[in-house]
């Protein structure tokens, strides 16, 4: 069996989870808000989709990994995503460790087909703040994709909460 592209392996599991998405050729950006210039959008409607590595334990080989959706006008407070995850310990992955987590690079990562080359996924967080139409990556470089936030986290099951500052 061959590896879907970004985009198809993107499609196929909104497919799967009966999600509408709009794919966008945003063209090369170098910024968050040169993207969202792109688009068409404000920053805040750009959901940057970041991998923390959470311990589970003290010893630094046990851990797992959560998924953190935040608008692009807004930064992750760790300790708010940590109590709301009921994690002791959590920081931001290297970006070779979010490719292993999700399967995608950064600036691509979306929880749509992100998984490990095993099959595992992660849970998955929101700011509160995020509603609507939003645009966030879609597996690929220069590509987005438009979802509608209820329908994602609806999806996934998110847990939605305020992680952001």
């Amino acid at each position: 069996m061959t590896e879907l592209s970004g985009r198809a392996r993107v499609q196929a599991d909104a497919d799967a989870r009966a999600v509408t998405l709009e794919f966008v050729q945003r063209g090369p950006a170098s910024s968050l808000e040169e993207a969202a210039e792109n688009l068409g959008v404000a920053p805040r409607e750009i959901v940057k989709t970041l991998v923390a590595k959470a311990k589970l334990t003290q010893s630094a080989s046990e851990h797992s990994y959560v998924v953190a959706l935040i608008p692009g006008d807004k930064q992750v407070d760790w300790a708010k995503l940590r109590r709301l995850a009921g994690m002791k310990k959590m920081s931001m992955t290297a970006p070779e460790e979010a490719v292993a987590a999700t399967g995608y690079h950064p600036g691509t990562i979306t929880p749509f087909g992100a998984r490990t080359p095993e099959g595992q996924t992660w849970p998955i967080y929101a700011d509160a703040s995020i509603s609507g139409r939003i645009a966030m990556g879609a597996g690929e470089q220069d590509l987005n994709l438009f979802v509608e936030a209820d329908e994602l986290f609806a999806a996934f099951d998110v847990v939605v909460g305020d992680i952001g500052k």
